[in-house]
């Protein structure tokens, strides 16, 4: 079953049509069209019908439902290798200018206000000083 049949058949169930006229108007068995409404819980004559998107990342549709926050990611995977591919695009709210407490450098760091070190690297010769050969 394409996505474009999944998104035809939560529309119409959602105006009240049954089973049997689906069916007959995409071409597919009724028991597969039924196990699909109550798999999604897509319900005759309701109010709030299924959405369909695409994810950003790989193009699999992703079903939104009801008033929830709308997805653009099928997985968290997806989200993370796109967020890596497309660093401009990505809204960045919580980006924080600091300088590092040992080394003196200005660094930018996203989601932590509170980070004294621009890299690991400080952090260690700053705990544990100089070249850790003690």
């Amino acid at each position: 079953m394409t996505s474009k049949q999944k998104s035809e058949i939560a529309r119409m169930r959602g105006k009240g049509t049954s089973y049997r006229q689906i069916s007959d108007i995409l071409n597919i068995p009724e028991s597969t069209i039924k196990s699909y409404c109550k798999r999604n819980n897509i319900q005759k004559g309701a109010a709030q019908v299924e959405e369909f998107v695409s994810c950003l990342q790989c193009g699999k549709a992703i079903a939104q439902k009801g008033k929830t926050k709308r997805r653009k990611f099928c997985c968290p995977q997806c989200r993370v290798k796109w967020w890596n591919s497309h660093p401009e695009d990505v809204n960045r709210k919580a980006l924080y200018k600091s300088r590092c407490a040992y080394c003196g450098k200005e660094f930018e760091a996203y989601g932590n206000n509170h980070r004294k070190y621009c890299s690991h690297k400080c952090y260690i010769e700053a705990r544990f000083g100089g070249n850790g050969n003690d």
